[in-house]
């Protein structure tokens, strides 16, 4: 079963998804860089506060808190120690670009939570036999919007179609670790439909997922915990395909992706002359 990542700073909504199997709760606290970096974008800045961890935290009976944090910085430190005091159950480390990055963060964490790297930098990406076998680190998740930005593709999901998401998995498969990837819309919904996304999460052997903004973000077509009811059968549905629908899947799949990356191609360049 796929961790499903809720990020939320709401009390109650936390409740209603620690009432729910698989869920994880995620409280964001990055800020350094994401503005800039993400400009003219529609991605989602989050406005959560420090006080907002505990907050979440009290709620939960079940569900574990993830925390991301700022990328390392001169007060890393202090970020870590406050994180933990409220009691993030995991510390998430976005926009990391070599292995001495990760390898200082996990020293400042010096065991006293799980680490979950998040990979979305073409710098990352490259060094991944470096620092795979940081200690501490649990997790690694393929954050496919700055990936994608960052390695000059044209789609967030392009990474998923040229193979290399898989050889992250692979990676970490490996080492033991825990494997996870990108956002999912409901699942007829996003222009890569969020069933083709969960099918590739199984492929893979993808044990983690953010739940998107269209996820969640309305309840007009149905409550939250019926939309993830609906995943969670479609989750148990694509799990019985064999090795040749799995690949049959894929390369259809890859080809959806690669069309919709055209367009966006070809729009951009429309535009730009």
């Amino acid at each position: 079963m796929l961790d499903l990542i809720q990020i939320t700073n709401d009390p109650e909504f936390a409740r209603r998804c620690d009432a729910l199997e698989g869920l994880r709760l995620f409280v964001d606290l990055e800020r350094l860089g994401k503005a800039e970096r993400q400009a003219g974008r529609n991605t989602f800045i989050s406005a959560h506060q420090l006080d907002d961890v505990a907050r979440t935290k009290a709620v939960l009976t079940r569900a574990r808190l993830m925390v991301r944090v700022n990328p390392l910085h001169p007060h890393s430190a202090a970020e870590v120690d406050a994180v933990l005091a409220r009691g993030a159950d995991l510390l998430m480390l976005p926009m990391f670009t070599c292995a001495y990055e990760l390898r200082a963060f996990s020293a400042l964490v010096a065991g006293r939570a799980p680490i979950v790297a998040l990979l979305e930098t073409a710098g990352a990406l490259a060094t991944l036999d470096d620092w795979i076998t940081t200690p501490g680190l649990c997790e690694v998740f393929v954050g496919l919007n700055d990936l994608h930005l960052s390695l000059g593709l044209n789609f967030m999901f392009e990474p998923l179609a040229q193979g290399l998401v898989e050889r992250v998995a692979l990676a970490a498969q490996q080492q033991g670790l825990r494997f996870g990837f990108g956002g999912i819309a409901r699942l007829d919904e996003g222009l890569l439909p969020g069933r083709d996304v969960l099918a590739e999460h199984l492929r893979l052997g993808s044990q983690a997922v953010i739940l998107s903004r269209t996820f969640h973000g309305s309840e007009a077509g149905g409550a939250f915990e019926d939309q993830v009811a609906a995943l969670r059968e479609a989750e148990a549905q694509q799990a019985r395909r064999d090795a040749a629908q799995q690949d049959a899947d894929r390369v259809r799949i890859a080809g959806v992706i690669e069309g919709i990356a055209g367009s966006i191609a070809r729009r951009a360049a429309e535009t730009a002359a």
